[in-house]
């Protein structure tokens, strides 16, 4: 992975190229981002320029032995570490990163933007809970207690540190505070705000931004996408490139056709589809309920906008308006104001596991009184 292997993004990139120049590289940084962000194609581009032997002024060469082997994820001072779970072979602390490296490398050649259901998918893990075991923290300092074979830096990446365990978190803090000589730790973190405080005060802070809608669409028409299906693309995955790649799989119009059908049942009071619709929306996941909860929320949010005619900052497309208008004939500023926090409520409570069949149920109900009063 290289930095012109990622869209856009160019002054993020190159603050990284003169943290390099200026010999300024912090031993222990946070690339924080959110699900779907370049936060994780970021931390390996910089490993690979780290290391790199013929780095230009932007980018690392791509031809020596060291790119070659970060290329195919394989080079020797570059480790890395992530969230896992118990096989019908493994413990649940014996499944540490080192024994799944290689669908691991598998992973990010496919999927570098995607998220933890997308890897515990890859790997067969579905409905398991992923984390980061204690031993990890013993393997960290095992493997950085040696120096590095063939690069400048030893690089340890660890990727989603929000998901470690406690007791992992708290035995790398020593080395995280005095690592060995050349040594960089790179976190990769989707929400910093799970990370403990003294996991943050000894890292520094780097914040990996969204995508722009003009990123995106650059991104994704490159593929053959249309410019106009890529306009909308771009305005849906509101500056997820994960988002961005299912939608150009068509996972895009199955949630909007639900949210638009659900609220359709919730506006008429259809109490025994709406019933339905809840059983149905429990069957297909927490990812989906998610994802349909956010389009919910992007919807209202964009509707208000529409509403107070802020042009500058409205983001939705020509062949959305018609539904955003007939949307808000029904559902006004004082019901959307009311609406909204409901869907974020759910949202909260979906990440907890809560039951989604009678979640939605009783969200529904809610909404049709709201709409209908």
């Amino acid at each position: 992975m290289r930095f012109q292997d990622i869209p856009g993004l160019d002054s993020t990139k190159q603050k990284l190229v003169e943290a390099v120049a200026s010999s300024h590289v912090a031993h222990a940084q946070l690339f924080a981002g959110t699900e779907g962000s370049a936060n994780l194609a970021m931390a390996l581009a910089f490993a690979t320029y780290l290391n790199c032997e013929n780095p230009s002024s932007t980018d690392s060469c791509g031809e020596c032995s060291s790119c070659q082997k970060n290329a195919k994820f394989i080079h020797p001072d570059v480790n890395f570490i992530f969230p896992s779970a118990a096989t019908t072979k493994l413990k649940r602390e014996d499944a540490t990163s080192e024994k799944f490296l290689n669908e691991w490398r598998v992973f990010l050649q496919d999927s570098v933007y995607g998220n933890v259901s997308d890897w515990s998918s890859h790997f067969g893990w579905e409905n398991k809970l992923l984390m980061i075991p204690r031993q990890e923290s013993r393997n960290i300092v095992k493997a950085l207690s040696l120096k590095a074979f063939e690069g400048q830096f030893k690089v340890m990446i660890i990727w989603l540190p929000e998901l470690m365990n406690t007791n992992a978190a708290n035995g790398i803090l020593k080395i995280l505070e005095e690592p060995p000589e050349k040594t960089v730790f790179i976190m990769v973190s989707n929400d910093a705000n799970k990370l403990l405080t003294t996991i943050l005060s000894r890292t520094q802070q780097f914040r990996i931004p969204a995508f722009s809608d003009e990123e995106i669409k650059n991104a994704i028409s490159s593929d053959g996408v249309s410019d106009e299906r890529a306009s909308q693309i771009a305005y849906m995955a509101e500056g997820s490139m994960r988002t961005a790649l299912q939608m150009m799989d068509g996972e895009d119009n199955e949630t909007q056709n639900y949210f638009k059908n659900w609220f359709r049942q919730c506006f008429t009071y259809n109490f025994t589809e709406l019933i339905s619709m809840a059983d149905e929306f429990q069957k297909k996941g927490k990812d989906f309920q998610k994802e349909l909860l956010g389009v919910g929320s992007s919807l209202m949010r964009e509707s208000l906008i529409y509403t107070a005619q802020a042009t500058e900052i409205c983001r939705i497309p020509a062949e959305e308006e018609d539904f955003i208008q007939k949307f808000g004939k029904v559902f006004t500023p004082e019901k959307i104001m009311e609406v909204s926090p409901k869907l974020d409520e759910a949202q909260y409570h979906i990440e907890r596991n809560a039951n989604p069949k009678i979640l939605f149920l009783d969200l529904s109900l809610t909404i049709a009184q709201i709409a209908r009063a």
